[in-house]
């Protein structure tokens, strides 16, 4: 009996149990180096969306581990402000995972993302606007580029490439670099 309500309103009535979001939970602009957020409590009642606007170097990323449901340490990605109660949780972006290497290769990307004097991390989804970003575009020019590189590219060199890209990630040594940041703050234990 229950399993038929369930399966009833799961299969005919998705409204009741799924609601998709009402916009973007956050922007990444790499134009204006800037991070958004935004807020929808106000939406509902007022139809106002609150923005809450703070520069991308103000963020700090955190790996923050939480229990699977046996227990083992499962780690995501935060970025947090340095100084206002401003976070975005990543773990809608990439799952937990019980190494260290994903969220740090997350964090690795959103610095090379936000970073204009770089060019684009080269990922397919990214290929139809690399000639609109000028550091970019002028990378692929003197690497002489195709501007149809993944769009053209075959199965298996596809394969081989994401196979390339894992093993890049596993071999991530954030936490063997220096800490840039000691130069400038003082640490509180």
């Amino acid at each position: 009996m229950c399993w038929g309500i369930g399966s009833l309103v799961v299969n005919y009535f998705p409204n009741i149990w799924f609601r998709p979001p009402k916009g973007p939970l956050w922007e990444l602009n790499r134009r204006t180096g800037l991070v958004t957020v935004f807020d929808y409590k106000r939406f509902k009642k007022e139809g106002v969306i609150d923005e809450v606007v703070a520069p991308f170097y103000e963020f700090d990323a955190y790996i923050v581990s939480s229990p699977d449901r046996q227990g083992l340490p499962m780690n995501g990605l935060f970025l947090i402000h340095r100084y206002r109660d401003i976070r975005i949780n990543f773990n809608n972006l990439i799952a937990p995972d019980n190494t260290l290497q994903r969220p740090c290769a997350l964090w690795d990307f959103f610095q090379n993302f936000m970073d204009v004097s770089r060019p684009l991390p080269d990922i397919p989804k990214y290929e139809p606007f690399r000639h609109l970003d000028p550091v970019t575009a002028e990378y692929d020019r003197q690497h002489q580029r195709p501007p149809r590189y993944w769009i053209d590219m075959d199965d298996e060199t596809f394969k081989a490439k994401v196979k390339e890209m894992l093993g890049k990630i596993d071999a991530i040594d954030t936490f063997n670099r220096p800490n840039l940041m000691a130069n400038h703050v003082q640490y509180n234990e």
